[in-house]
């Protein structure tokens, strides 16, 4: 089943690429690997903002996180496109990397991030297993909740 078939059968439609807010690109390729930098949660086309353990609980920031995975998705296919293919040239989700906008005694940083993780796997199955760090942090840019960066391989 191609990945454009699994999205539209999860109703998930990919955003297109954002533009960057800072001095960055949206994503780096070298060789077959491409680095997609940082993406906050956003809700509404706004920063999704919040505090885990102040202001949301971990079921909110898993929402946050997947939804985050779709526009990293978006950002995925943009790169896919600019090397003539799409989302079917991902040989394997590599990495991702979570940051989790938490108070200190905020311990559940993994499953917020497995929002991203389950919905990787949902779409490109084992090529969506991936290796993984999640950390709580003091604060992210525009007060968002979440933000993950990925690495993928693409065939």
């Amino acid at each position: 089943m191609s990945i454009h078939t699994k999205l539209q059968q999860l109703g998930i439609t990919l955003p297109p690429v954002a533009v960057p807010a800072a001095a960055y690109l949206p994503y780096v390729q070298t060789g077959k690997l491409v680095f997609l930098s940082g993406h906050i949660a956003k809700k509404e086309g706004k920063p999704w903002v919040g505090q885990l353990g102040k202001t949301m609980g971990t079921e909110e920031g898993k929402a946050a996180a997947r939804a985050i995975a779709i526009d990293l998705l978006g950002t995925l296919q943009a790169a896919c496109q600019a090397n003539g293919g799409d989302l079917n040239r991902v040989a394997r989700i590599v990495k991702v990397m979570s940051l989790v906008n938490s108070t200190p005694d905020f311990t559940e940083q993994h499953l917020v991030t497995n929002g991203a993780s389950e919905l990787f796997a949902e779409i490109f199955g084992d090529k969506g297993a991936h290796a993984r760090s999640a950390f709580g942090v003091a604060q992210i840019p525009l007060g968002a909740c979440v933000e993950i960066e990925l690495i993928a391989e693409l065939a």
